[in-house]
């Protein structure tokens, strides 16, 4: 599969000042890059800007980011999923992840996250794959947004939709493990039958197990 990025960008004017929204982003330019000291939802913030300029360089790879100036204040990661994970079991090429999306706590309710998602939808690209995002509440900062789950799955529920994600079914155990939890996914226009019904076999797994 040709796994084309088309470069978009965008102005977000917040009240502590303005951010520029770009990518896909190449690992060299993210290198280059300075990185906020807070984005350390899912590992230390150096260690983090090494996964993603790592992650940038992969052939479908996408970073999105959010930036102030020459430092990144937030991203978006798209890529293939986790091998251990059973949406990675179907081994279809056009089936990208939602990996990560995080903005450092003074930018948050400013709409970068959901503008972090419109920008990435910009590219004509993402019409040919199914995007999926597996939201486990144990992964959400409930301590420093003082949301509740219920409150927090709705503030991420209208996010993702802003990139065009929806709800979808699943069987999945650890997804099933708590109503919070969620499988969301996009299935752009130019995605195939064919590759539609295989992402419902990953979605239920147990369906003809009695």
């Amino acid at each position: 599969m040709n796994h084309q990025k088309t470069f978009n960008a965008m102005e977000l004017k917040t009240r502590n000042g303005t951010l520029l929204i770009e990518g896909p982003i190449s690992a060299d330019k993210l290198a280059s890059y300075e990185f906020h000291e807070d984005l350390t939802s899912f590992r230390p913030s150096n260690q983090q800007h090494k996964a993603l300029i790592e992650i940038a360089a992969l052939p479908e790879g996408r970073i999105i980011i959010a930036r102030k100036e020459h430092v990144i204040v937030g991203y978006v990661t798209y890529l293939y999923p986790d091998p251990l994970e059973r949406w990675s079991e179907g081994n279809m090429e056009n089936l990208i992840e939602l990996g990560a999306i995080e903005v450092i706590p003074e930018f948050r309710g400013a709409s970068v996250g959901k503008n972090l998602l419109k920008v990435s939808m910009m590219d004509d690209a993402m019409e040919d794959y199914i995007i999926i995002t597996t939201e486990y509440y144990w992964h959400w900062d409930l301590k420093g947004t003082g949301l509740n789950v219920w409150e927090y799955r709705k503030v991420m529920e209208k996010m993702m939709n802003a990139g065009g994600l929806e709800w979808y079914a699943t069987d999945d155990p650890e997804i099933s493990s708590h109503p919070a939890n969620c499988l969301m996914a996009r299935i752009g226009k130019r995605v195939d039958v064919d590759s539609i019904q295989r992402f419902d076999q990953l979605r239920f797994k147990n369906r003809f197990m009695y």
